[in-house]
């Protein structure tokens, strides 16, 4: 069965998100560099790096960037921002030998997508085996506890370049997931992305199963304390 992501991740979703997160991939990657600063030419992983903007930045910092994607669409437009090393796979099964990289950043919510736990914590462990002893993982991720609270749940209508789509967000059946449905008229065509509501604490759980250690805490790129009614959840572990 072919999972949503395999799909959505293409030109449609440039054409209804042009602009999305320039200025945000900035601020986080400073965000990066002030709590967890590394040596120029380190190794850094941008896993599910899209369209590249981020790892623009981290090249810009110093960092020797390797960026890993799904997605030939966002690999084809990350190519036209960065000189990164640019690989297609997929997260669960990353094509690196061990202790590859000194720093591995999953940024702006590339992380939840799949159904089963036992895949994200696939996901993690793949990290933690890339990673050199003292390599650091920086996971940014939305905050469940303020999703749940504030989700706009009625339907809105936004332009995708060419005419409008239909945007409607809900809560998965059982709970665990929020899932945006999004209809673009002009193609006939629906996608569905779906992410799983993860809080912080099941996600440093999941974390330290994997042998990685978190140091770091933040609710925003602008790096306040992680709370309630934060937008962000990030976190940065090392691995031990």
């Amino acid at each position: 069965m072919t999972e949503w992501f395999e799909q959505w991740f293409g030109e449609e979703y440039h054409a209804l998100y042009p602009h999305r997160d320039s200025d945000d991939a900035r601020r986080a990657v400073e965000l990066i560099r002030r709590a967890s600063p590394w040596p120029p030419g380190t190794m850094v992983l941008d896993l599910a790096c899209g369209a590249g903007r981020h790892a623009a930045e981290l090249e810009g910092a110093g960092a020797r960037v390797v960026g890993l994607d799904l997605s030939p669409a966002m690999l084809h437009r990350a190519r036209q921002l960065t000189r990164a090393r640019l690989v297609r796979g997929d997260m669960r099964a990353l094509p690196f030998r061990p202790a590859s990289f000194g720093m591995v950043v999953n940024l702006f919510t590339s992380f939840g997508y799949f159904r089963s736990d036992a895949e994200h914590d696939l996901v993690v462990r793949e990290v933690a085996r890339v990673l050199i002893p003292g390599g650091r993982f920086v996971i940014d991720y939305l905050n469940a506890e303020q999703v749940r609270r504030s989700l706009r749940r009625d339907s809105e209508e936004i332009s995708d370049g060419g005419g409008v789509a239909r945007v409607r967000r809900r809560f998965s059946e059982e709970g665990k997931f929020v899932v945006k449905e999004i209809e673009l008229r002009a193609e006939n065509r629906s996608y569905q992305e779906r992410v799983r509501l993860f809080t912080a604490q099941e996600l440093e759980a999941m974390l330290q199963d994997a042998g990685l250690a978190v140091v770091s805490r933040f609710g925003d790129y602008d790096g306040r304390a992680p709370d309630a009614d934060a937008p962000r959840s990030i976190l940065i572990a090392e691995k031990r």
